[in-house]
């Protein structure tokens, strides 16, 4: 197994989205800024990923273009976070499948002939369906998730599982939950409302909630979400008995608990819930997961809960938004 040789060259597909953001800023505090290469279809909008570091134009979907920045940077470990997200998915499926799934495929390809040292490969708790136990879902579940998007993550998992035992490339990953983060905004998932009520919040006082207010969807602050990418990647390979499924927890609230608790902070805040084609997506994902194999593996816990995260949210989105 190649995991004993040290990471050096990092490479971080889909850089400019709402986690490849702030990954690729950890990363290069940890690596150095010139041993980190953001890539992305659009430009970057946060002038910290250009300042940093290298950065690259890529469509994943391109297998050439992958490979010359693989050459030209001598890349051994790669972050593959480029993925059109579940919302978006449902209106554009094609795209969702062409980028998730061919996009991954080359990766692991390139990753494979590079003999590289090790890939991240983000899966979802969209790839939950109706039949999955909500609460919690369990590790080991039933996955036919009812979106493109869960699909394309379930077939991931299963690919990112197979180039393990049959090429013996280190493919690690975790089932992201929502994750809400004061840098970037998220890219068209089902869990956006969780950031979106935040900007609301403090800019108008009020927020159209797009899930009813019963809502409840597993979510993670971004601090955590990062930390736990890399605890994963720095594990030992000895100890972990799963590779590209780990599910994550972080915490479980409502959307109206959500607006309960900001509005402790900001008192003449109201939320209303207009329900769109989003709450059907939610509705087939579970309310709670069970991470007790992440936990036992690699030794997961998240830090925030729902009173500091919104706390932390507020107080970092209100200065920069003053700003």
């Amino acid at each position: 197994m190649s995991n004993h040789r040290e990471m050096k060259r990092v490479l971080v597909t889909g850089a400019c989205g709402q986690i490849g953001s702030e990954l690729t800023l950890a990363l290069r505090e940890k690596y150095g800024g010139e041993n980190v290469i953001a890539t992305d279809l659009r430009p970057p909008q946060k002038p910290g990923l250009c300042d940093s570091g290298p950065f690259e134009f890529l469509d994943v979907t391109q297998r050439e273009q992958l490979e010359a920045i693989v050459r030209k940077y001598n890349v051994d470990t790669i972050y593959h976070l480029a993925a059109i997200l579940s919302a978006t998915g449902e209106q554009n499926p094609p795209l969702a499948w062409d980028v998730n799934i061919n996009g991954l495929y080359n990766v692991l390809e390139v990753a494979q002939e590079h003999q590289m040292v090790r890939v991240f490969v983000p899966s979802s708790i969209a790839v939950f369906g109706p039949e999955t136990p909500r609460d919690p879902a369990p590790q080991e579940a039933v996955l036919r998730p009812t979106t493109m998007y869960g699909l394309t993550k379930v077939t991931g998992e299963l690919l990112g599982n197979y180039y393990v035992r049959r090429f013996g490339l280190d493919v690690r990953g975790v089932r992201y939950p929502g994750i809400i983060s004061s840098e970037t905004l998220p890219g068209g998932g089902t869990t956006d409302y969780a950031v979106e009520i935040f900007y609301a919040a403090i800019q108008h006082k009020r927020y159209t909630c797009f899930v009813r207010e019963d809502t409840v969807l597993p979510m993670m602050y971004m601090p955590d979400c990062i930390r736990a990418t890399l605890m994963l990647m720095e594990a030992d390979f000895a100890r972990l008995k799963h590779h590209t499924d780990f599910n994550l927890a972080g915490l479980s609230f409502s959307a109206g608990e959500l607006a309960a608790e900001i509005k402790k902070h900001i008192p003449d805040f109201v939320c209303e819930y207009q329900p769109d084609f989003r709450q059907q997506i939610a509705d087939s994902w579970p309310r709670t997961v069970d991470d007790s194999a992440a936990r036992e593996e690699w030794g997961w816990s998240p830090q925030y809960d729902l009173p500091t995260m919104v706390a932390d949210m507020l107080e970092k989105l209100s200065r920069k938004l003053a700003s």
